[in-house]
């Protein structure tokens, strides 16, 4: 076996103190920022947390204010349904006894009723004296009919009528 046949690596040089302080020196600027970034994040975290506690709260008054309205909507509903049966039951009553009491009803307006003989009126006094009854006729019958004089004044240009 030959030893040509294993290949030799080099060794790696080792860094430069100045290159290791500026390596440490980006490392711990690094870490630094990544803290910083870390805290903020933090921040955020508990902020989103106070957030989502607060309207988990206000979630949670929404659905007790809702369950009570759709109690109270229930309720009026029940409401409104028995209302609504004692006034048809009411209309009946109303119906029935409007036909028990419509013969006494017709039976009383007989019995007073109230006749007047017709009205003359008296004319004896002078402005009280009957009119005679206006004539509303038509325009063209009250004049009679219109005749074209074409600007003549003599009698004999006008037909007879």
């Amino acid at each position: 076996m030959s030893l040509t046949l294993i290949p030799r690596s080099k060794p790696k040089p080792k860094p430069s103190r100045k290159h290791r302080l500026a390596t440490r020196m980006e490392l711990k600027r690094q870490l630094r920022d990544q803290q910083e970034q870390t805290s903020q994040a933090f921040g955020q975290l508990i902020g989103a947390a106070d957030t989502i506690a607060t309207l988990q709260h206000q979630l949670a008054d929404v659905r007790a204010k809702r369950a009570e309205a759709e109690q109270v909507v229930v309720c009026l509903a029940a409401d409104l349904d028995e209302r609504t049966e004692e006034r048809d039951q009411a209309l009946a009553e109303i119906d029935r006894l409007q036909a028990l009491l419509a013969p006494f009803l017709a039976a009383e307006a007989n019995a007073n009723a109230i006749t007047v003989p017709a009205a003359e009126r008296d004319t004896s006094r002078f402005e009280d004296q009957a009119t005679a009854p206006i004539n509303v006729r038509p325009l063209w019958e009250a004049i009679g009919p219109v005749v074209r004089t074409e600007g003549s004044t003599d009698p004999a240009h006008l037909p007879a009528a």
